[in-house]
């Protein structure tokens, strides 16, 4: 039941692994959020590698402008079939936070750009779409990324004991929920797996890690991937497809190798990088989320290398798939009501800005 003091929003994400559209239905009251409905859609295979080649290989402007509308269109085609599946009107929901998805980051340049043209958005739903949420942030100093540290403190900052939440998308960010908040990209998440994946088993994923299981660790190899700069750097620090990428992992083998030893050892760089990270704050849980978080052999590893208390936020009344989603809603709904975004202790920021671009349908 909708109480009077509510407010609907929809959060859309596509995150870095292009493996899917997730839209979440979320009920903002009383300063709590909860999840109504969630749904998870199937990212068009043809814009998918469309995507990849634009990030990957020169491209044009042209080329850019088309995907950045055919992203728009299947957003909104999706949002279009989430709001009848649940009958839902256009004016039942304030507004939708809109991800976008990442074609490029680099923070040290101030520049980040996701597209998935808003005004299709707005237009086509009829409802007003936040996005575009990194940019003013970067222009206040900051990384722009990662964000998410804000949603699980306003998800699990209340539990009472010292936690981090690590989010296992395409890359892995890392939320440390002490006094201060931290949070900060820890590095390659499912990315390098994938990319692996689709190379030489001519799969999308490693379904609960079953590959991987059945090679060995490359010591070496690790140790080499371990020792890149980006994992020696001091947060606060993001990183995305630009940087952690097949030539990345082609860049660090010098011998004959055997595929499914390569998956092993990019398992164990994704766990140990993540716990590597947890292991320098005082923190007694770590609690997953996000695709990776479906990879039972890669959260086994990740268990027995911290040693403490590993969770999933299903464990915490939420499900792991639908953070992310969750998390665009609620920066939607800190537009709408033009609440700054408490990120400077986590991306540098000079200052809590109000974050993101509205577009507004007639």
């Amino acid at each position: 039941m909708i109480t009077n003091n509510s407010e609907l929003y929809i959060g859309v994400m596509s995150g870095t692994s292009l493996d899917g559209v997730d839209i979440a239905l979320c009920e903002f009251v009383n300063e709590k959020v909860y999840l109504k409905h969630f749904e998870s859609y199937p990212f068009d295979d043809d814009l998918k590698q469309d995507i990849l080649r634009v990030i990957n290989e020169t491209t044009t402007l042209k080329e850019i402008g088309l995907i950045d509308d055919r992203l728009g269109r299947m957003y909104a085609k999706y949002i279009a079939q989430f709001l009848e599946k649940y009958s839902l009107k256009s004016q039942d929901i304030k507004a939708i936070g809109l991800h976008g998805q990442t074609v490029w980051h680099e923070p040290r340049e101030g520049f980040s750009m996701q597209i998935g043209n808003p005004n299709r958005v707005a237009a086509e739903s009829q409802i007003p779409a936040v996005c575009d949420i990194r940019r003013m942030d970067m222009a206040s100093g900051g990384q722009g990324a990662p964000f998410a540290p804000l949603f699980h403190k306003f998800l699990f900052g209340d539990l009472g004991k010292k936690n981090a939440v690590v989010n296992i998308g395409g890359m892995a960010n890392i939320s440390i929920l002490n006094d201060e908040l931290i949070g900060y990209d820890t590095g390659c998440g499912n990315v390098l797996l994938d990319g692996w994946c689709d190379k030489y088993f001519d799969l999308s994923y490693d379904k609960n890690g079953e590959i991987a299981k059945s090679g060995e660790i490359n010591n070496k190899l690790l140790s080499l991937m371990l020792d890149d700069g980006y994992f020696k750097q001091s947060h606060p620090k993001s990183t995305g497809r630009e940087y952690f990428n097949m030539d990345w992992i082609e860049s660090k083998i010098s011998s004959v190798f055997e595929p499914k030893d390569i998956l092993r050892t990019l398992t164990e760089l994704t766990a140990k990088s993540i716990v590597n990270e947890a292991s320098k704050f005082d923190i007694d849980e770590i609690i997953l989320c996000g695709g990776g978080a479906k990879n039972s052999f890669l959260v086994e590893r990740i268990k027995s290398l911290f040693g403490k208390n590993v969770k999933l936020t299903s464990d915490h009344g939420v499900q792991e798939d639908a953070i992310e989603a969750m998390m665009m809603a609620y920066f939607a709904y800190l537009r709408i009501h033009k609440i700054p975004a408490q990120l400077g202790s986590v991306t540098g920021a000079k200052e809590n800005m109000i974050a993101g671009g509205l577009y507004e349908p007639n």
